[in-house]
């Protein structure tokens, strides 16, 4: 798994040249509802053995959670279940609203 940055995920999703990555939020729909990236789809960690045929293998993938170690976990299984093109967001959603989107609540 590749670590990305919020400023490498920012200047990608910016990048009309590239196909954005599945935005995967692993975190818990309470903290989902609070703090988010815009077109992030909601797949809490628990869920993802359950859920991870809803994901497409072709894709990139950049996992997210509040500061980086579940989603770590999660790009992890992902990449052991076949998954070829995952990344993990470093310091997660706290990172991405301190240093990218300050609209982004911390909580």
């Amino acid at each position: 798994m590749q670590q990305i940055s919020p400023a490498e995920l920012a200047a990608w999703l910016a990048d009309k040249s590239r196909e954005a990555p599945l935005l995967l939020d692993v975190r818990e729909p309470w903290e989902h509802d609070k703090a988010r990236i815009a077109g992030s789809q909601l797949v809490p960690m628990g869920q993802v053995p359950a859920r991870v045929a809803e994901l497409s293998k072709e894709n990139e993938v950049v996992a997210i959670c509040h500061h980086g170690g579940r989603s770590m976990q999660v790009a992890a299984f992902l990449e052991k279940s076949g998954f070829s093109r995952v990344h993990n967001l470093a310091g997660g959603i706290d990172a991405w609203s301190r240093t990218v989107d300050a609209s982004v609540p911390l909580y």
